[in-house]
């Protein structure tokens, strides 16, 4: 897998990615998560490819107390290769070299099959409840 910056004609590709894996919410609109991102640290959305085709994605950010990974993805007819893996050591080194001391995630509850995946890779559950208020809303008015 060839790990790279997203760039503009990898939109497509990347929802339908974020969709085959589960990853969208009719509550989280894809295409404005992702101007969002490249509005603010666009340099650390990355997407994986294998012979020209984007088999996954990660989203990550730093606001200078906590890092963060969103959108980590990987196609579910390339998973248990280390891809996963891999992504989520580029996103880490990455927010290290930015000082950061520590990342965060939210897996929703439903998705317990990741759980072990992220404990495999150091991650433990918080003592934190998540908690969150949508200011912008992204469903269709």
């Amino acid at each position: 897998m060839n790990i790279r910056p997203f760039v503009e004609t990898d939109e497509e590709p990347v929802i339908a990615l974020w969709r085959a894996c589960d990853l969208t919410r009719p509550w989280n609109d894809p295409h404005k998560d992702i101007a969002r991102k490249l509005a603010v640290q666009r340099d650390l959305f990355f997407v994986g490819t294998q012979d020209g085709r984007v088999i996954a994605s990660v989203m990550a950010g730093y606001e200078g107390h906590r890092g963060w990974i969103n959108y980590l993805a990987v196609s579910p007819d390339a998973r248990g290769r280390g891809h996963g893996r891999e992504l989520m050591e580029h996103a880490q080194r990455l927010l290290l070299e930015r000082g950061c001391p520590k990342v965060n995630l939210l897996v929703r509850s439903t998705n317990t099959g990741v759980i072990g995946f992220y404990r495999s890779l150091g991650y433990a559950v918080d003592e934190a409840v998540a908690m969150g208020k949508r200011l912008i809303p992204d469903e269709p008015q």
